[in-house]
């Protein structure tokens, strides 16, 4: 790096160049490297950041790798490990405040974002609904059921039962598919109207159902299936 010309070594500012042109004009590996704070032995922090992105695909798997992956690269500790997840973390909540202080129904993206950042990485399928109360506002959010790569078995009068006990006027159902695809089979469909059929009862109104895949959702509200 020092035998770099002195101008190719100003242009590799980061902290410089967010100061003087804003967070945005930076690259991805510019906003890696910052977050690293200092590179390793052999590489510049803004060389390892590169490395970094490379080896996991792209930001978001590097935001969501594990400790024991990330903290087996030469030069990276604890410290710089923590600062990725507080990052995601930061991220996760921001999402959430936004989601809960919309009218879900005028802002259905950011229910839907939010849901996306909390399902899609999970290896596991997951049951979340999303309490609302009678001006669609967010009550409160919960995972429900968990089961295996591939099913997790959902109980009606459980999805009833947690409603009531939140006062819901409205749910929005979500799970996802840890193999990535978000399109819903026949026994999302069957369950979806089961539960609609259960929270009927009780007059509770079934909104949503969202099928989480890799980077999308599928609305089955915007499907018109419910």
């Amino acid at each position: 790096m020092e035998n770099r010309p002195k101008q190719e070594r100003q242009q590799e500012r980061p902290r410089e160049r967010l100061l003087s042109r804003g967070a945005q004009a930076l690259t991805d590996a510019e906003l890696v490297a910052l977050v690293l704070g200092t590179g390793s032995g052999k590489y510049s922090a803004l060389e390892l950041a590169r490395q970094l992105i490379l080896s996991h695909g792209g930001l978001h798997g590097l935001l969501h790798t594990d400790s024991r992956t990330f903290l087996a690269v030469s030069g990276l500790g604890p410290a710089q490990y923590a600062r990725f997840r507080a990052i995601r973390e930061i991220s996760g909540r921001q999402l959430r405040e936004k989601m809960q202080r919309s009218d879900v129904l005028r802002d259905p993206a950011a229910t839907e974002a939010y849901l996306r950042y909390w399902l899609r990485d999970r290896s596991r399928e997951t049951f979340v609904c999303v309490f609302l109360d009678s001006r669609h506002r967010v009550i409160h959010c919960e995972v429900l059921f968990e089961g295996t790569i591939d099913a997790a078995a959902v109980y009606p009068r459980e999805v009833v039962r947690q409603s009531l006990q939140h006062n819901a006027a409205a749910v929005i159902l979500a799970h996802n598919h840890p193999s990535g695809v978000a399109e819903p089979s026949e026994a999302d469909r069957h369950l979806t109207r089961r539960l609609g059929q259960a929270l009927d009862l009780v007059d509770i109104r079934l909104l949503d159902h969202l099928v989480i895949g890799e980077g999308r959702a599928t609305s089955f509200a915007r499907r018109g299936i419910l």
